[in-house]
């Protein structure tokens, strides 16, 4: 009998994140810890890499998964292997999994059989958080929103244009179209809105200050022009 994805992840033996550090020459100094086999790196690390020849890049896209789960991530994470074990220094870059399709018909996104990342749960359903400090902050300022309407509306925004989405990292069909608002004048206007899946902004640049730049260009509508997040220091 065949193993199935998680047979085979639960049965891997893990390196510490340490000793993987290490064999790449990241120094703990430049090692964010989140237990013993996952961390993240410094940017601080990243920029001191820059005088450094630049290395060969390989670019696997515009895969269609098989039935059988070959496809973009078991592609990668198989290259990857491969090229290690012929002796060449590989890294694999890829993104962090949205919760969403995880428990549809696409299932993890760690890769999969023996060419998949391990620990496989903790990289599908939490990983390092970052997904839910993400949907925190962006519902923060949906909630900002809604509170400046429900104290007068000072910067005078049209409750029928407002662009900025709560979301959900879960593909949940119940919430694409709602009602918000609901309940009397204290918990603000009834108004439709449709909640999206908080992947997005994971294209958002390293950079704290160009993040932080990009939240201050986003809003919703006046009667007349668009408003900022950073006109009333939303950001």
């Amino acid at each position: 009998m065949s193993l199935s994805d998680i047979d085979i992840a639960q049965q891997a033996k893990l390196l510490r994140i340490a000793k993987i550090a290490e064999k790449l020459g990241i120094p703990d100094t430049h090692l964010e810890p989140y237990g013993h086999y996952k961390a993240k790196v410094s940017l601080d690390f990243i920029n001191d890499l820059k005088g450094r020849p630049d290395g060969k890049l390989i670019l696997v896209t515009a895969v269609s998964p098989t039935p059988a789960g070959e496809g973009k991530t078991t592609t990668t994470v198989g290259l990857g292997d491969a090229l290690n074990r012929i002796g060449k220094k590989t890294v694999i870059c890829l993104r962090e999994p949205s919760l969403g399709p995880v428990f549809g018909m696409k299932g993890g996104a760690a890769g999969g059989g023996r060419a998949q990342v391990v620990p496989m749960e903790d990289i599908n359903l939490h990983f390092t958080g970052d997904f839910n400090a993400i949907a925190l902050a962006n519902n923060l300022l949906a909630a900002t929103i809604d509170n400046h309407l429900h104290h007068g509306n000072a910067l005078g925004i049209d409750v029928r244009r407002i662009t900025w989405r709560r979301v959900v990292d879960m593909n949940d069909r119940a919430l694409r179209d709602i009602v918000v608002g609901l309940g009397g004048t204290g918990n603000g206007y009834p108004r439709e809105e449709a909640s999206t899946s908080s992947w997005h902004p994971r294209s958002w640049p390293f950079s704290v200050s160009r993040r932080r730049s990009r939240i201050s260009n986003t809003g919703s509508e006046t009667w007349s022009s668009p408003i900022h997040a950073s006109r009333n220091r939303f950001e």
